[in-house]
């Protein structure tokens, strides 16, 4: 399905909507501050798993997650001084930074050396859904293993046939998150994106 949403001020209703589908094990498409992405319910796992069907992923590769502020991050991820000052000055923004997981998180989604990737996207649709939902939701970008993302939220619906919703908040962006390893307690950029990386080192 299909469902056109204002990008600067959601529908309520539109959000309750995808929440229902998140709920039940469903899988998502919607729109962020960079890309489309795509995404279930963090603590589903065998929606997590539906995921990585639907995209066609292998299981090795990495999931992030969506946060929905600074203050919920600190319940999945260690986070330091050092590294908190850097999470306050860069986020909400296209940035996804690879903190220590706590034992909150589902090892599913944990990286090697127990480490997690973790969004608080600057984009009102992203942050109402995870508030409504209460908990995060997975992040990957909306675009088969080895293409550029899609922008296009029609063409997004019909290349993963197995999405229950795709929020239309029109055409998305191409460039990704900038990812940044925060988990050594340096800062180590793993890939340049759409978020600057000049003040981060």
């Amino acid at each position: 399905m299909l469902l056109p949403i204002n990008p600067e001020h959601p529908e309520p209703r539109k959000i309750r909507r995808a929440v229902e589908i998140l709920e039940k094990g469903g899988v998502i498409a919607y729109p962020t501050d960079t890309v489309y992405g795509l995404g279930c319910d963090l603590f589903n796992k065998q929606a997590i798993e539906t995921l990585y069907q639907i995209k066609g992923m292998q299981r090795d590769k990495n999931l992030a997650f969506i946060c929905p502020d600074l203050g919920d991050i600190a319940r999945y991820a260690i986070v330091e001084n050092a590294a908190y000052r850097v999470l306050k000055r860069f986020l909400p923004g296209p940035y996804c930074f690879v903190l220590q997981a706590t034992r909150e998180v589902p090892k599913i989604v944990q990286m090697n050396k127990k480490t997690v990737g973790i969004r608080v996207p600057s984009h009102p649709v992203t942050l109402a859904i995870v508030r409504e939902l209460g908990r995060p939701i997975i992040s990957t970008t909306a675009a088969p293993p080895g293409e550029d993302p899609m922008v296009d939220p029609w063409e997004i619906k019909e290349r993963f046939p197995g999405l229950e919703l795709v929020l239309d908040a029109g055409a998305g962006g191409t460039l990704p998150t900038t990812v940044v390893d925060l988990s050594a307690g340096d800062v180590h950029i793993l890939r340049e994106g759409a978020g600057p990386t000049d003040e981060l080192v």
